[in-house]
């Protein structure tokens, strides 16, 4: 396929069931109703807070698709996107990373804890840096994520770093709803992806 064929947008939700009212679900039927190519990472089915299980489930989605990709992820999305670079290849032109939660501190009452999320493959979440474009997007009040660690993982992972303000953890609890500002953000990693993406790694850590 030509360099300059339009990504599919794959939107990598994080460890929620489907909600209608969130951004990314009305992002997608956005883009599929002006044409674009678009996927959303379906739910896992058996241990959904298995690592293996949700890196497997969106390497699966990737696998059949034909051409450049670009990534939208949120929440465990995001760690999950990370940890998937980490692993598999493909021809990703960029990454929306929206929010990024702390899985190495405890989370608020009612989320894993971060022995769990250790169990399960989570921690520690890679920092090296990422083989293609991405930003990190970063609310000033996430109750999963304070601003000085996003900023940290921004840096690590070589994003440019989005600061929102105050968007909570920017899903329908915290107001959205409809976030058009992914829309924008898209543009602007399609714009930086004129050159071509590095290609992610091959299984297997990076010392």
């Amino acid at each position: 396929m030509s360099p300059t064929a339009e990504p599919t947008v794959v939107i990598i939700p994080g460890l929620r069931e489907h909600v209608a009212d969130h951004w990314q679900t009305l992002l997608a039927e956005r883009l599929a109703q002006a044409g674009r190519a678009v996927r959303t990472v379906p739910p896992v089915e058996g241990n959904r807070l298995s690592l293996d299980v949700q890196v497997g489930n969106l390497a699966a989605t990737l696998a059949p698709l034909d051409g450049p990709v670009l990534l939208v992820a949120h929440s465990a999305g995001v760690i999950t996107t990370v940890h998937w670079a980490r692993r598999h290849r493909a021809d990703v032109r960029g990454a929306l990373l929206a929010t990024p939660p702390d899985f190495e501190t405890p989370l608020p009452h009612g989320y894993p804890t971060p022995a769990e999320l250790a169990d399960h493959g989570w921690t520690p979440v890679p920092r090296a840096p990422l083989p293609f474009p991405s930003l990190v997007a970063a609310s000033a009040n996430d109750p999963l994520g304070a601003p000085e660690l996003v900023a940290g993982l921004a840096r690590n992972w070589g994003s440019r770093l989005v600061e929102l303000g105050a968007v909570g953890h920017l899903n329908p609890a915290s107001g959205y709803g409809e976030w058009p500002l992914a829309e924008e953000l898209i543009r602007t990693l399609e714009a930086d992806s004129a050159s071509a993406p590095l290609a992610a790694t091959p299984t297997g850590e990076h010392p």
